[in-house]
């Protein structure tokens, strides 16, 4: 158990997890939903399981002192039944990864400690029944549009989609910092926490987008909305900054690294 971490999803972010893990010497279990993909997790040095969160979840998966949980199913009497399984298990230390949408677009910066949160959101309900289930303590990361790896904004509105609010600012983070952010909290045992995940840059949609569909040689991307008003958020990065002298990688969306 000790050493050993457990990642509950194995796809964009979940993969590049269990290689820094690995690398750092861990002993890793990861979960995925089809069987065909076993293979590819222990080429990437995980112990793979077949996990479904609506039914009992394997022990052995459980074993571990820390989970990351990577998933982006939305079923609240799922993640009651995987907190109850947590909470019987060797797991003392929960990592959520959550999503910056959870915030309501108040037009002005938003930060983790101010209940800017919109209630309805199933998300924001979904946290909130892992931060206070007893057994386990937890600590969440939101982060925002995600990008890099084989996520090129480039090709975010290509073959006809259109960019709606185009004046509103983006909030985007790259593979890299998610990373960072998740080794940096692990690294300090910041736990009971919740952390925005997110650059300091924020052009508009349409300026952001156009230009990364330049690069690739595409035509810049249509709009929509533009004579409405915009709904907007800045969601701000200070606390990671602050609290765990966190240095992102990718400030500048503008110099941005990705996969062929």
């Amino acid at each position: 158990m000790k050493n050993s971490i457990s990642i509950l999803g194995s796809g964009w972010l979940g993969l590049p997890l269990i290689d820094m893990f690995v690398k750092q010497g861990y002993a890793v279990k990861a979960s995925t939903r089809k069987t065909d993909k076993l293979p590819i997790l222990s080429e990437h040095g995980a112990t793979g399981y077949i996990v479904d969160t609506q039914a009992t979840i394997p022990k052995n998966f459980l074993d571990s002192e820390l989970l990351i949980i990577n998933i982006t199913g939305k079923d609240l009497d799922a993640y009651q039944n995987l907190a109850a399984c947590i909470a019987s298990s060797p797991v003392e230390k929960v990592l959520m990864v959550s999503s910056t949408s959870v915030y309501l677009n108040v037009n002005r910066p938003v930060t983790e400690d101010e209940a800017a949160e919109n209630p309805d959101s199933v998300l924001w309900q979904i946290e909130q029944r892992l931060k206070t289930h007893e057994g386990f303590t937890t600590t969440i990361v939101r982060f925002s549009g995600l990008i890099g790896g084989r996520r090129h904004p480039g090709r975010f509105f290509s073959q006809g989609k259109q960019i709606r609010q185009p004046l509103a600012p983006v909030n985007l983070i790259h593979l890299d910092d998610c990373l960072g952010i998740i080794d940096a909290i692990i690294a300090q045992q910041s736990w009971g926490e919740v952390y925005n995940g997110c650059a300091d840059f924020h052009p508009s949609k349409r300026e952001f987008y156009g230009y990364w569909a330049a690069q690739l040689g595409l035509p810049e991307p249509q709009s929509l909305d533009d004579d409405t008003p915009q709904d907007w958020k800045i969601v701000s990065n200070q606390k990671v900054q602050q609290r765990l002298a966190y240095t992102f990688k990718y400030s500048d969306l503008y110099r941005l690294s990705f996969d062929d």
